[in-house]
């Protein structure tokens, strides 16, 4: 019998982990990348995609809540769906959250670059900061949960001053309406949608909370509450300052310096390096149980389904080693662009599992889960082409190392 992990997370924690999974890369960076892209439009994108994150939310709450294992999606494909969908999730939840990972170690690296003002080599940077954070969370869940509330606090509270000295400042030089096509709307939308899959790593720890069915469902929205209340703000603040926003890898940085006083930008600046942190702590956590479950299946090494100590330690480091490669791309925006596609696979697999529920396995309508069916699929339309190639690549390259272990497990 495969040894379980420990349940140690209350709602508290569940809640905290969720928003040291999306105060980060997806309010320090992906705003402002929409914003970029739609100007004011980044208001009404928000709001889309919280809308489809919402009913994604409710959908993978009540998977986990009724099927309470680690591993997110992928279990719920293999058990509602097919070992292929199951495993096309899991595929994809790597991959994307992954690219996230990437993202953050990052934007990590840039905001750091911004604090001392001096020219960072970028990728070695973000790649030290990997390594790092390996080694720590090897110390276990309970440390990197105490850690993750306190970089939750910090980075909230710098949030809130950003917010709030923005919105009240006079020298406001962004008043023309940004005349956006639809594509690119929607592929703001897109971008935006995975800043709020943070939500996701309250499910994939499903065996480490206690109480699963009373715990995800209210952690999981209050998450998406309070996330969606922050991004609207920033992404005001960042409209009203978009002239100081020109191509910058920093942009909640570069608005402070254009609005606000000289420790302004270094609080953001210090706040978005320590919320990198905090991502990246929480992600390689979530993608470990992810390869944990698949390695104890026999989709990935079994190596990956092995516990040492109570933790999936090969499978930290597995995914560590993937993170570093993909911060090997330097470009935050191509690395989001891919977590945008992968994700919205992962999710759309997710509603189509949920609308399978039957009885009291179910806490809500089917309509929900319908709609962020359709708001997945629809929004990764809007993703160019060449990152659904590269995605399509990596999948099937996934499966003929599946089929390789499988063939080895029967002969």
């Amino acid at each position: 019998m495969a040894a379980t992990l420990k349940r140690e997370t209350g709602l508290v924690g569940a809640v905290l982990l969720g928003l040291g999974s999306m105060l980060g890369s997806g309010v320090f960076v992906s705003i402002g990348l929409a914003e970029d892209m739609v100007g004011w439009g980044v208001l009404p994108a928000i709001l889309l995609a919280a809308v489809v994150a919402g009913c994604n939310a409710l959908s993978s709450a009540q998977l986990a809540a009724s099927h309470a294992k680690a591993g997110g999606t992928y279990e719920y494909g293999y058990v509602f769906l097919s070992p292929a969908a199951g495993f096309t999730a899991g595929t994809m939840f790597l991959l994307a959250k992954s690219a996230s990972a990437a993202t953050a170690a990052l934007a990590f690296a840039a905001y750091l670059d911004a604090l001392i003002e001096t020219d960072l080599p970028l990728v070695p940077v973000a790649l030290t900061l990997v390594a790092a954070l390996t080694v720590m969370i090897q110390a276990g869940l309970r440390r990197a949960n105490w850690l993750n509330a306190v970089i939750v606090l910090l980075v909230v509270a710098a949030l809130g001053v950003f917010v709030a000295l923005g919105s009240a400042s006079q020298t406001a030089d962004s008043s023309e309406l940004n005349q956006s096509s639809p594509p690119d709307f929607f592929h703001a939308c897109a971008l935006l949608f995975v800043a709020f899959t943070g939500y996701g790593r309250v499910a994939t720890m499903a065996e480490e909370v206690r109480d699963p069915r009373r715990t995800i469902p209210p952690a999981i929205l209050a998450t998406i509450a309070v996330t969606t209340v922050l991004y609207l703000g920033v992404g005001h603040v960042l409209t009203l300052h978009a002239g100081s926003l020109t191509d910058a890898a920093t942009p909640l940085e570069a608005a402070s310096r254009a609005f606000g006083p000289g420790w302004l930008a270094i609080t953001i600046a210090a706040a978005a390096m320590l919320a990198m942190v905090g991502v990246l702590l929480n992600l390689i956590l979530g993608l470990s149980r992810v390869l944990l479950a698949m390695g104890r299946r026999g989709d990935a090494p079994a190596l990956f389904g092995k516990l040492r100590g109570g933790e999936p330690v090969a499978a930290i480091i597995g995914m560590a080693v993937v993170v570093g490669g993909l911060c090997l791309l330097g470009d935050v925006r191509v690395a989001w662009t891919f977590s945008a596609v992968t994700v919205l696979v992962y999710y759309a697999i997710t509603n189509a599992a949920a609308l399978r529920l039957q009885g009291e396995e179910r806490l809500f309508p089917r309509w929900i889960a319908w709609i962020g069916l359709a708001g997945c699929l629809g929004l990764a339309a809007f993703v160019p082409p060449l990152f659904w190639l590269w995605a399509s690549l990596a999948l099937g390259a996934a499966f003929g190392v599946r089929k390789v272990i499988q063939l080895r497990l029967t002969s």
